[in-house]
This record gives structure tokens, C-alpha cells and sequence, in this order.
């Protein structure tokens, strides 16, 4: 028997990974409505500008 003969059928491979695709843009999102509360002073303490901020949206 092969590799690919002993693999189980993945009937939900592919809402899993919609799944993620909808997570991670949900996590993006909230990390950048996060970083834009913060101030000037706090973003340049961690390396970031607010034009860094504009190329997220």
C-alpha cells in the first residue's frame, strides 16, 4: 500500500481551512484597531509609525 492509500478521506478540509482564512483576517483586524488606539509615543516605543499603521487597512 501506498502513502496516498492510507490516507483517511478529508470530507471538511476545506471549510477548515475557510475557517482559518476568517480567523486570521478577524485577528488581523483587532490587532489593528488596537495599534490605532495607541499614541505616538507608544507606537514609536515598539517600531512602528502611523504610516506603518495606513498599510494594514
Amino acid at each position: 500500500m501506498g502513502y496516498e492509500e492510507n490516507r483517511p478521506y478529508q470530507p471538511f478540509y476545506g471549510l477548515v481551512m475557510i475557517y482559518q482564512y476568517f480567523r486570521q483576517r478577524w485577528l488581523h483586524r483587532q490587532t489593528a484597531r488596537a495599534l490605532e488606539k495607541l499614541s505616538k509615543e507608544q507606537l514609536r516605543d515598539i517600531g512602528l509609525t502611523p504610516d506603518d499603521l495606513s498599510r494594514w487597512k
